[in-house]
């Protein structure tokens, strides 16, 4: 179907280029037939990937190719266990890759399919439910409140119809629906009232619909195309890894090329020293690197997910850890996306609600204490008021595997109301309907007011449905003593069409001093970001017909002011607390108005002092200059487009921060394709948000995000550890034999011990590293620079100093037992027994001293279970091919004395421990001098 200007088409031409008859809708062949012609309703999730080239793809890296290099030689060379270790841990890396991104585009897919609606639909004269994805062109479907719309659709019919249409075009307020044609040529989408958006939600009203475009053709599929064909950028952490395995490699192979030329320089067997270097060229090559790097994001990941983080692309996990300011969208994620009544006044009384959301428990206080509802008709007929002027519902709802069990009495308790108050029966409230008369209901439930129970007594009759220009909504509902009309809205309006008070349960006529009163109440609450709705009443006389709203809404009795707000979640304030500490911006973007964004600001701590607040009709005004002047100062933007989030971010990143952006519907989605970190709402975000972002919220809650960070930062502390680790032991490694080959010394370790060692101290304890807890001040620091080298914050130091001990030790434990006879061959053997026990020992020892950015001492050894038993299983191997006699020819080794072995751990522990005493001494010595400073800045002051 050609692209067509929909909007200004009337009801019968559309009909008639559909070929639909509107009493009948089309027939199953017809629809079939287009299916088959336009395909599913439906998103394109991109390029399949099939499973074999995403495993493929895993084995890219140029370290991986090297060492399959390396595996091809050492095979050649008859270096058999050599090469089977190197494949293990390259497939190993593969498989990992391969699971973490099937994963996480399964977990995709997952969120995908629950946001999948269903359709109601006419076929064949019927109405039918259908999967969303089978609609077709020219299909009639019916539309009410709390439907999401499953295509675009032209409205054919409409009963008060509003659509709340934030996710495509940002407005957060619902947009009243018509069905009469709309003449002008080229119009916004948001003024496009006859028109129906997939995606978008009904939330008042019902309306007959017919189909004009599904899948990518619809207005989300055209973002969505231009979403899907970005093609992603490597991350640092790629980069970065890439760049240091190739310098290792040539750093290696430079270093071994060296060793080999000395030791054949000093009379060593040109054989031997190929083969030996060789061993030492395979076993400097960190291998194990991209595989521990794969698996620590892996397991970073899954711990995530655990914690409703869903992380799209592992590497991605390390730009979480450089953020520097969260760009944080208040309804859902600030705040709890539930509308929920806290204030009342009623004849004078500031009365205060408990409870949150649409749970139905909570009290109406008067100055703490429970209000008896029988004993305040003031109150009751407040209640009353607000749950039968409405259409909302709030529903009691329970996990499927409680509800399949539940029969005979238990479906009693479910429609009685009770069944929620049993904690071994747990269940969920959620609203069906407006969120602010879904507060309204909620309220009048917490005391007992229930839909169930006013029907027994009130019946609705007519209905005036809320209008923007008039600002109310009534309803006349009989009783046993006649009708009554109720009417709720806008209090300075409602008060107009109000002759009396209800006061003190009397009703007494309205007059000026009462009305200040109501007045000053409102305007007290609203200071208070409360969303305030009048409540107003009236009983017809008998034979009375009130057939318009000018006719209803006259001579009324005001009954009191309801002050609601959605309120910040618990959680987050603790959350922004963490995040302050940590040296990370929370700004607030939302498309509330500015009064109630700052008082939710201040509520949470986001608004600091000398912070400002900037409204979408301020930045409209500002060019890009003037905007970057003030960003850094700016905590809150409030009333902001699409357009201004895009310029937020960008300005943010301009002044060198790392950016994160959440967002929901798709006009956010280029401000979080543009965002350093993409994030998107698991439960409430569009499916294109989600194909944006790089990282999904499960639950849609700020802290969940401050959760993801400290992973992320925990995740790329404990990369830092094991390269420190690794490169500190390869080093060391290299080291032993440069020097030896210097000093003309024999070879300290022969190439099958070369490789043992390799395989015994760079397997399970650089793995164990990677899922080290974090420190205790990860989130007291400031975030580290997105271009912060690896080797940055004395990492390189550390490496090299450590690595050159190693060496130095293993050496020296290797001569010292040589000179006892320098010219016995069982002495040499026993000499690079101890080497090799030494050079273990000394590696396996300073892994604990990699746990913590200081000193050994500053943590507790024992505190990570995995890495006790990595290291414990590693002296174990060690010691089976030394005291086991079939492997001890095989290795060259021997069984060492109580003296050898007090030798080996003394040697093997000064590298450590010899450091972090320097490192205990050097933080007290600088202590004592901020101390003294301080002593001398005190008296300089007393004085």
């Amino acid at each position: 179907m050609e692209q067509k200007s929909w909007h200004r088409l009337g009801a019968e031409e559309l009909q008639k280029m559909f070929g639909v008859h509107p009493g009948s809708g089309l027939s199953g062949e017809d629809a079939a037939q287009r299916l088959m012609e336009n395909g599913h309703n439906e998103l394109s999730e991109g390029k399949a990937i099939s499973p074999l080239t995403l495993m493929l793809n895993q084995f890219k890296d140029f370290m991986v190719l090297v060492l399959m290099g390396a595996t091809l030689v050492s095979g050649l060379l008859g270096e058999y266990l050599d090469a089977i270790t190197i494949v293990a841990i390259i497939m190993l890396n593969g498989v990992l890759g391969f699971v973490q991104e099937f994963r996480a585009e399964r977990s995709l897919r997952a969120l995908k399919q629950l946001s999948a609606p269903s359709a109601k639909v006419l076929r064949d004269g019927k109405i039918e439910h259908i999967p969303a994805k089978m609609l077709v062109p020219g299909d009639i479907v019916q539309l009410e409140s709390g439907d999401r719309i499953p295509a675009d659709v032209r409205w054919l019919q409409c009963s008060a119809l509003y659509a709340e249409e934030s996710a495509l075009t940002g407005e957060s307020l619902p947009v009243s629906k018509h069905s009469e044609a709309i003449h002008a040529e080229e119009i916004p989408l948001g003024d496009q009232k006859n028109i129906g958006f997939m995606g978008t939600m009904v939330t008042r009203g019902t309306g007959r619909a017919i189909v004009i475009r599904t899948g990518m053709d619809t207005e989300m599929g055209k973002i969505a195309d231009l979403i899907l064909n970005t093609e992603s950028q490597e991350t640092p952490l790629q980069h970065r890894l890439e760049q240091l395995g190739k310098i290792l490699i040539y750093v290696s192979l430079g270093l071994t090329i060296v060793v080999v030329a000395a030791g054949i320089l000093h009379g060593q067997p040109v054989a031997a020293m190929f083969l030996a270097g060789v061993s030492l060229a395979v076993a400097a090559i960190p291998e194990g690197l991209p595989a521990i790097v794969t698996i620590a994001l892996a397991l970073g990941v899954q711990r995530m997910i655990k914690r409703k983080a869903i992380v799209r692309k592992l590497p991605s996990v390390e730009t979480l850890g450089c953020a520097s300011v969260i760009c944080s969208d208040k309804t859902g994620t600030l705040t709890q996306n539930k509308m929920t009544v806290t204030r009342l006044w009623s004849a004078g009384r500031n009365l205060e609600v408990t409870g949150e959301g649409y749970t139905p428990i909570g009290h109406v206080l008067q100055k703490g204490k429970p209000i008896d509802l029988k004993n305040d008709q003031n109150l009751r007929r407040m209640l009353q008021i607000g749950a039968l002027c409405s259409n909302a519902e709030i529903i009691e709802t329970f996990p499927g595997e409680i509800r399949s069990k539940r029969k005979g009495k238990d479906k009693e308790k479910e429609k009685s109301g009770e069944a929620g108050k049993n904690v071994a029966n747990p269940s969920v409230w959620e609203l069906k309907g407006d969120p602010t008369e879904g507060a309204l209901v909620t309220l009048s439930a917490k005391m007992g007011l229930t839909a169930q129970s006013l029907a027994v007594t009130y019946t609705r009759e007519t209905e005036f449905p809320f209008d923007s220009e008039r600002k109310l909504m009534s309803v006349v509902v009989n009783h046993p003593g006649g009708k009554m009309i109720c009417t709720k809205g806008a209090p300075d309006v409602l008060l107009n069409c109000c002759s009396y008070m209800l006061w003190e349960g009397a009703v007494v006529p309205c007059t000026p001093t009462l009305r200040q009163k109501v007045l000053e109440a409102n305007e007290e609450m609203a200071s208070g970001a409360l969303r305030v709705l009048g409540m107003a009443y009236r009983e017809m006389r008998s034979g009375e017909v009130a057939g318009s709203e000018k006719e209803a809404e006259c001579q009324l009795v005001f009954a009191g002011l309801a002050g609601m707000i959605d309120p910040p979640r618990r959680e987050v304030r603790d959350a922004i607390s963490i995040t302050r500490r940590a040296g990370i911006k929370t700004v607030m973007i939302t498309g509330d108005h500015g009064t109630t964004a700052e008082a939710i600001a201040h509520q949470l701590g986001i608004l600091q002092r000398g912070g400002t607040v900037l409204t979408g009709s301020q930045l409209t005004r500002m060019d890009d200059d003037a905007l970057d002047k003030v960003s850094d100062n700016v905590y809150v933007y409030a009333r902001v487009s699409p357009e201004h989030k895009l310029r937020i971010v960008k300005s943010l990143q301009r002044h060198g921060h790392v950016v994160a952006m959440t967002g929901d519907g798709v006009n956010d989605a280029p401000a979080i394709k543009a965002a350093d970190i993409g994030i998107s709402m698991g439960v409430t975000g569009t499916d294109v948000t989600k194909e944006a972002s790089s990282l999904i919220l499960g639950d849609d809650n700020f802290s969940t995000i401050v959760a993801a960070i400290e992973e992320g930062r925990n995740i790329y502390e404990n990369i830092r550890k094991f390269i420190r680790y690794l490169l500190a032991s390869n080093v060391g490694e290299i080291l032993t034999m440069f020097f030896a080959m210097m000093l003309g010394l024999p070879l300290p370790l022969v190439p099958i011990q070369i490789l043992w060692v390799n395989l015994v101290t760079d397997g399970l304890p650089a793995m164990a590293l990677g899922v080290d807890q974090a420190e205790k001040d990860l989130m007291e620091h400031k975030p580290r620079g997105s271009k912060e080298n690896i080797f940055a914050r004395r990492l390189g130091w550390k490496i090299i100093s450590r690595g050159l001990l190693i060496g130095l030790c293993t050496l020296a434990a290797f001569w010292l037992t040589l000179r006892i006879d320098p010219g016995s061959p069982q002495q040499l053997i026993r000499a690079q027994s101890v080497a090799f026990a030494t050079l273990v020992m000394a590696q396996l020892i300073h892994v604990f001293d990699c746990r913590s950015s200081r000193s050994v001492f500053h943590r507790n050894p024992f505190q990570n279970k995995y890495l006790v038993l990595a290291v414990l299983s590693s002296v174990l191997l060690m010691l089976v091919v030394m005291y086991l006699p079939v492997l001890q020819p095989v290795f060259k080794t021997v069984p060492l004395t109580f003296r050898e072995w007090c030798l080996v751990l003394v040697t093997a522990g000064i590298p450590t421990f010899l450091m972090g005493a320097g490192s205990v001494w050097g933080g007290k010595k600088n202590r004592s001098r901020s101390g003294g400073r301080a002593m001398i800045k005190s008296t300089k002051i007393s004085a």
